[in-house]
């Protein structure tokens, strides 16, 4: 009953830029609010969910944004 009510919470929980998801919400949300997730400056780099292998995307100089992380792996 617990593991339900944690889940009802995290599905409530109001997603913000800088915020790490998990997977399954990666899989659930479409183009537009994952592209909500990401910083301002960076969101023009954003492909879209299909073009984001394991949950980031590269930028033009390399980096890569991470949504689980929720920044830059190299971080």
């Amino acid at each position: 009953m617990r593991t339900a009510a944690l889940n009802t919470a995290m599905e409530k929980r109001r997603l913000r830029v800088g915020q790490p998801i998990t997977p399954e919400q990666f899989e659930d949300l479409p183009d537009e609010q994952l592209a909500r997730l990401v910083p301002r400056a960076y969101r023009e780099f954003f492909p879209g969910k299909d073009f984001c292998a394991d949950g980031c995307f590269y930028l033009h100089d390399g980096t890569a944004w991470s949504f689980f992380k929720a920044g830059f792996l190299d971080e």
